[in-house]
């Protein structure tokens, strides 16, 4: 009751009015006369005179109500007021708190008029399509692939423990909270992989031996030059996990758990149509022979690797799940597609085997083949990779298909040979390969 009270208020104007009222009870019944009145008055609320604007009434309303209408609705709620033009100036009663602006008395108005008496409109907006740029892609479009790829969204906290920093981000610079909501989540995240890892856990003890999990969300680093925020930079950022068999039981292929292999490829897909390399480096939350940077258009935009072993027996992962991160920034730029003109020429194929030793680094292997090849050379793939017997040990042998045409004329037998002799000299000079015979 008291609480009611306190919230509808407590009319100031009726003190007088109940006093007159019991002393006239009491005269009445017992006899008497009254004596005087002392009245002791603190600052009383004040009332203030509120507009209202007929077209307004109509516009929140949906229903135009005449001015004859609306008088005689204030009647009825024993509102007194004043025309000013088209306008009505009320002056709300002292036991009427609740009315204040001109929504309250459109309101009363409402409620009286009767909501049935309101007839159902659709609102009217005037709005115009808005042409979607090909350069860039929408974080929805960007979920909607991931998603395809077998992924489920989570959202986590982007405050996290401080364990999980110094293990996945080797953070020193650690950004604390004032007044954590609890002890162990104390500290803003840089990296998503903690939140990952944590709902992994989690679902390993609810015998889910199969995940697949993603998260887009904002890291925190100390920065001077951040904005908007002064001091702290806050980029956004995708994080990719996945744990277990590669694919979900079935009679259709042999099991086997997902590997490096899977989850770039996934990466790929989101990428496409643009292609990113990757370069051999180390991250503190990473295995570190089975980890790279994720390098587009000559920029590091994050990594994609195994997780560390260190930290698979720390948080008690049977398996080591392969996940990625990636700067959202870059995803979110399409990249435009060009066209070529597609030749009627026949395509001639070939393929080369070389052995190298075993420290040479694929990718920079192949970014120079490409780099270097003649202009009939369409594409380079790799297709095979070994070492075992029949190769020195301290060597591997690589297996490349090359794809040659050209658009105006059939390639002759001497132009495909002198195309592969110059890929094999630039080999044997760069990388000190030999051809595998």
């Amino acid at each position: 009751d008291a609480s009611h009270r306190f919230e509808r208020g407590v009319d100031f104007g009726g003190t007088r009015r109940a006093l007159e009222r019991a002393s006239r009870l009491v005269l009445d019944i017992c006899g008497g006369r009254a004596g005087p009145v002392s009245e002791a008055m603190a600052k009383l609320p004040e009332r203030h005179e509120v507009r209202l604007r007929p077209a307004r009434v109509a516009r929140v309303l949906g229903v135009a109500l005449s001015a004859g209408r609306i008088g005689e609705l204030f009647a009825r709620l024993d509102l007194s007021f004043r025309r000013d033009g088209d306008d009505f100036v009320v002056m709300a009663p002292s036991y009427r708190f609740d009315i204040e602006i001109e929504e309250d008395l459109i309101e009363e108005l409402a409620r009286l008029h009767g909501y049935e008496n309101i007839p159902s409109s659709s609102p009217v907006a005037l709005m115009a399509m808005l042409p979607q740029t090909e350069e860039t892609r929408p974080l929805a479009r960007l979920r909607q692939i991931i998603a395809d790829c077998g992924y489920q969204e989570v959202v986590n906290f982007a405050f996290v423990e401080e364990a999980w920093e110094r293990d996945f981000a080797d953070n020193s610079k650690l950004i604390r909270l004032a007044n954590p909501i609890a002890s162990q989540l104390s500290v803003m995240r840089s990296t998503l992989i903690g939140g990952l890892v944590a709902n992994l856990a989690t679902n390993l003890k609810r015998r889910q031996a199969r995940a697949r999990f993603f998260e887009t969300g904002r890291c925190f680093f100390r920065d001077e030059r951040g904005e908007p925020v002064a001091g702290f930079r806050q980029p956004w950022t995708l994080t990719a996990l996945a744990y277990g068999a590669a694919f979900p039981e079935q009679w259709g292929c042999v099991a086997r758990n997902v590997d490096f292999f899977d989850v770039k490829g996934d990466l790929e897909r989101l990428l496409a149509p643009r292609t990113a390399s990757f370069e051999k480096a180390g991250h503190p939350a990473l295995h570190p022979g089975r980890s790279a940077r994720i390098v587009l258009d000559g920029r590091a935009i994050g990594f994609v690797g195994e997780l560390h072993p260190q930290w698979q027996q720390k948080y008690e992962l049977p398996l080591a799940p392969v996940l990625f991160e990636v700067d959202l920034d870059a995803l979110v730029i399409a990249g435009l597609a060009h066209y070529a003109e597609v030749s009627r020429q026949p395509l001639v194929i070939r393929d080369m085997a070389i052995v190298v030793d075993q420290e040479v680094e694929l990718q920079l292997l192949i970014d120079g083949m490409v780099a270097s090849r003649p202009e009939i050379v369409r594409e380079i793939k790799l297709f095979d990779l070994y070492a075992g017997r029949g190769v020195e040990a301290g060597k591997k042998s690589l297996a490349f298909r090359i794809m040659m045409q050209d658009t105006q004329k059939t390639l002759q037998e001497v132009e495909v040979d002198a195309a592969m002799q110059h890929l094999m000299t630039y080999l044997r000079e760069t990388f000190a390969a030999q051809l595998r015979v």
